[in-house]
């Protein structure tokens, strides 16, 4: 008797252990629970190495490995075609080094941001057009600073945190912020450039 065993698979899964099963790097579902519980256990690889690596492997392999496991199942790939395994040895959390780690890069973040933000109000001589606006508006000349310039620093405080669409721990809406929107851009990148790198291993290319 056929069964016909859906697989859908992530893209890319961290993992400390060395066994992987396929229950590790996708969704296994079978109208025959032993089937589907058989399937899930099933081993496609072991990691050889005790260091950090990813690994790309191809939804044919894991075809292989399910019909090596029983010849009677059909496979039906429902998600990506190529995933990625990132093995990662497990260890203790060092959580000194992660706390530095998020301090220098809010430093970095909050200066080059503040610096970024100086040079462009500097480069389009914002301070001068307040004070022109203040002229025209009050018919006199400003002797210091205005409600102009703090207007603005609490208006584009503001505007970033409703951009960012981050305020404290919640969010202003449910859409993802436009950080996140890149993290993923940024992460399906990383993805597409190693699986391209391994179906290109060894291979000529011409890009004349």
């Amino acid at each position: 008797m056929t069964h016909t065993v859906y697989v859908k698979l992530d893209e890319i899964t961290e993992l400390t252990h060395k066994d992987i099963l396929l229950k590790d790097v996708a969704q296994v579902y079978c109208r025959d629970q032993n089937i589907q519980n058989k399937c899930s256990v099933c081993r496609i690889m072991t990691v050889r190495s005790d260091e950090a690596h990813r690994y790309v492997m191809s939804a044919l392999d894991v075809t292989k490995k399910l019909e090596a496991l029983d010849p009677g199942l059909e496979v039906e790939h429902m998600g990506k075609t190529d995933f990625i395994i990132a093995y990662k040895p497990a260890a203790p959390p060092a959580y000194g080094r992660q706390w530095c780690k998020t301090a220098c890069i809010c430093l970095i973040s909050f200066f080059g941001a503040a610096f970024a933000i100086m040079t462009f109000n500097n480069d389009v001589s914002v301070t001068s057009v307040f004070h022109e606006i203040y002229r025209l508006v009050m018919g006199y000349e400003a002797a210091g600073f205005t409600v102009l310039e703090a207007s603005y620093c609490v208006g584009l405080s503001l505007g970033i945190m409703v951009f960012f669409n981050h305020i404290s721990a919640g969010k202003v809406n449910t859409d993802p912020t436009p950080l996140e929107v890149e993290m993923r851009l940024y992460e399906e990148n990383i993805s597409k450039t190693l699986i391209d790198n391994a179906q290109r291993k060894e291979k000529k290319i011409d890009i004349s």
